[in-house]
């Protein structure tokens, strides 16, 4: 709106003791959210703009008036995602999954991982505990080290599995990051989103051989 402009307006309130009228433009038009829930009901798919990226998540524009949150925690089944603006940018475009429906709050949550097969759903079936399998040093804590098997997901390779006879303080004193290894499944759980691996169990115990001899 211009300085000089001509628009119209609709009285929405008015009081004559202060000589006051409030006036509205948005009344003219019907209220979005009128009906939302045949557009956006929850389940169904959307397709919106991004608006906004703020520390705990993004804002996408469905349509004018009409935004729906997209929560970090809702971006990727695997990937931990520090900031939205390491994935996305404002005005990109993005399809998404709507999760919850508040009318009455004018709120609309959105998810984008809904839109892929969870990987820890069939995490068991692909990771029998006893297989052995090629995976990636990708990150050292001074417990262990994560092998990522495939994007997203990793094992954890703790120090006490990594081998049989030598003490180890650091997993860098037996790995390298980046380094392709073999590991054997230890443990293995889609409830809890985890996976354990070791290295020295690809090999016998030498101390039980020692002993049968």
């Amino acid at each position: 709106i211009n300085l000089g402009e001509k628009v119209e307006v609709k009285v929405i309130d008015f009081d004559v003791k202060k000589v006051k009228i409030s006036l509205g433009m948005k009344q003219l038009q019907s209220d979005p959210w009128e009906n939302i829930n045949d557009k956006y009901s929850v389940g169904s798919m959307v397709s919106g703009k991004v608006v906004n990226l703020m520390n705990y998540g993004l804002f996408l524009q469905l349509e004018e008036g009409i935004e729906g949150l997209i929560h970090i925690s809702e971006m990727s089944w695997t990937k931990h995602i520090k900031h939205p603006s390491d994935v996305y940018a404002i005005n990109d475009i993005v399809d998404a999954k709507v999760i919850s429906l508040d009318v009455e709050k004018k709120k609309i949550a959105l998810g984008i991982k809904q839109l892929l097969e969870n990987p820890w759903e069939t995490i068991e079936n692909k990771y029998p505990i006893g297989t052995n399998h090629k995976g990636t040093v990708k990150h050292f804590t001074q417990y262990g080290a994560f092998v990522e098997l495939e994007e997203g997901i990793d094992g954890l390779l703790h120090i006490s599995d990594m081998s049989w006879t030598r003490l180890i303080k650091h997993p860098n004193e037996l790995f390298s990051l980046g380094e392709k290894i073999e590991v054997k499944i230890l443990e293995v759980s889609s409830e809890e989103r985890k996976l354990g691996v070791g290295t020295k169990q690809l090999k016998d115990d030498p101390l039980l051989n020692f002993s049968s001899g």
